[in-house]
């Protein structure tokens, strides 16, 4: 018999949480192939298996809670002669929902075919799916890729009435969060709070507590790199394969304020400051389950395609859910882009322990005075520092901001101050 043990994942995850199975008790598995989906704080991995057997025995189910080195599961390495096992394994849950006569059938047709061809769902999809008990091989995907997401499982509406014992435990649920004036039940749904959205919610309310955070507001005339994408962005797609987009001027600018203003590339270690020589940028890019903050290592050494390239190719695999833990771990500096979803302004909190986060913000015409005589209707962006001002003071948090603006508003100096 060899132990599944939970493995090393990074110096600083110590637990995770079962997200899934990918093969089930009595499942023949090969040395190599992905057996469990584990969920941590940062990531989602996918535990492959190191010896070849039957999967005996499932310690741990999914939705729990397990520590680096902990059993999880068996496998029978000599399992593969054991022609009877699988079949055992198999028949057990058919035993436990006998009430229904044609339910035995179908159960094992299901199961049969989900070990065949199991369907992509992330683990938000496959918890919600299960407490609806809906086959997730009927639900169609809106993903061009054919992952299912929540919001299919929630659109799904299955002709068998598996979904219906959900009401009735949703309803005493509901009861201890009614306010006391209530008279009578209203719905609600609930849902448990993933194991990533728990450790932001908490991270965030760290910072809160712990740094002197402060924001700091100017605005930017984005005329001159509106008007440089414009004339560039065909020629640069054509020798880059890449579009010219408004991040890597941002991240440009950001690193020349950064050279220039060098504690908001720093970090608090106990009584000591860490001032960083290096500019990993953090890029805040959505992921199906919140927002996420990968890395672009050695941003200062990289021009203006590699840069778009490194964060195109970082949003991808946020989108896919495949970021891993290299690609989040570290960074010096943040920059998170609120203006994709229409936000005007807003204060960005920092992402600790870094002491440093620009917000950039929707681009909007606005009426600018050019001089004392002109006004002109101009693509204004609402940009904003949060920093902490344990070891950034006012002046110099202003005069950083200052600099990115304008760095931004004569972009060719970027080729100079970068």
């Amino acid at each position: 018999m060899a132990q599944v043990i939970v493995p090393e994942l990074a110096e600083s995850i110590s637990e995770g949480t079962i997200a899934q199975w990918l093969k089930q008790p009595g499942d023949y598995v090969e040395k190599g192939e992905y057996l469990v989906e584990l969920e941590t704080d940062k990531v989602n991995v996918e535990l492959t298996a190191d010896y070849s057997g039957v999967l005996k025995d499932v310690v741990k189910d999914s939705g729990d809670t397990v520590q680096v080195g902990e059993v999880i599961a068996v496998i029978d390495e000599n399992g593969e002669t054991v022609g009877t096992q699988a079949e055992e394994v198999k028949v057990e849950p058919v035993k436990e929902e006998q009430p229904k006569a044609s339910a035995p059938i179908e159960e094992k047709h299901e199961k049969t075919e989900s070990k065949s061809q199991r369907p992509i769902a992330s683990p938000a999809a496959r918890k919600l799916a299960r407490e609806k008990g809906i086959d997730l091989t009927q639900v169609p995907s809106g993903d061009p890729l054919g992952r299912l997401r929540k919001h299919d499982v929630e659109a799904y509406s299955p002709n068998a009435p598996a979904s219906k014992p959900a009401a009735p435990q949703k309803a005493p649920e509901a009861k201890p969060a009614k306010p006391a004036s209530d008279s009578f039940d209203k719905p609600v749904e609930r849902e448990r709070m993933s194991r990533r959205r728990q450790t932001i919610a908490k991270r965030l309310v760290e910072v809160q507590q712990t740094a002197a955070m402060l924001t700091t507001f100017n605005e930017v005339d984005m005329t001159a790199v509106m008007d440089v994408r414009k004339r560039r962005k065909d020629k640069f797609f054509e020798q880059h394969d890449v579009r010219l987009g408004f991040m890597s001027f941002f991240t440009k600018a950001v690193i020349a304020a950064l050279k220039k203003y060098p504690l908001l590339n720093a970090e608090i270690q106990g009584d000591e400051l860490v001032i960083k020589k290096f500019y990993d940028i953090g890029i805040a890019v959505s992921a199906p389950e919140g927002l996420v903050v990968p890395v672009v290592r050695d941003a200062d050494r990289k021009s203006f395609a590699q840069i778009e390239g490194a964060i195109g190719e970082l949003a991808g695999k946020a989108k896919n859910n495949k970021l891993t833990i290299g690609d989040l771990s570290g960074g010096t500096f943040t920059i998170t882009n609120g203006g994709v979803f229409g936000s005007l302004m807003s204060t960005p909190i920092l992402n600790g322990p870094q002491v440093g986060i620009l917000g950039m913000h929707k681009i909007q015409l606005r009426p600018i005075a050019i001089d004392k005589d002109t006004m002109e209707n101009r693509p204004m962006m609402y940009i904003a520092l949060s920093y902490d001002h344990r070891i950034v003071d006012g002046k110099e948090a202003v005069s950083f901001l200052a600099t990115v603006k304008d760095l931004l508003e004569d972009p060719e100096s970027l080729l100079i101050e970068g």
